[in-house]
């Protein structure tokens, strides 16, 4: 490696970020302008979290970040 840390979620931690079920977010995967998974384990896909965050930020609206 470059020495560029690497950051990674898997559908767990897009969950949290995303404050929705793990279904759902297998629901999202499977749509055609979300991320492509970086690799895929025996334990599932990975993300990079950059691209998780940039989708995020386009695709909620800002009441969705809201609390309350």
């Amino acid at each position: 490696m470059d020495g560029e840390l690497l950051r990674l979620v898997g559908a767990h931690e897009i969950r949290s970020l995303l404050g929705v079920s793990r279904q759902r977010v297998y629901q999202l995967a499977g749509r055609s302008d979300f991320p492509q998974p970086v690799a895929t384990l025996a334990q599932g896909k990975i993300w990079a979290i950059d691209d998780i965050e940039a989708w995020i930020d386009t695709h909620r609206s800002p009441a969705c970040a809201q609390p309350g």
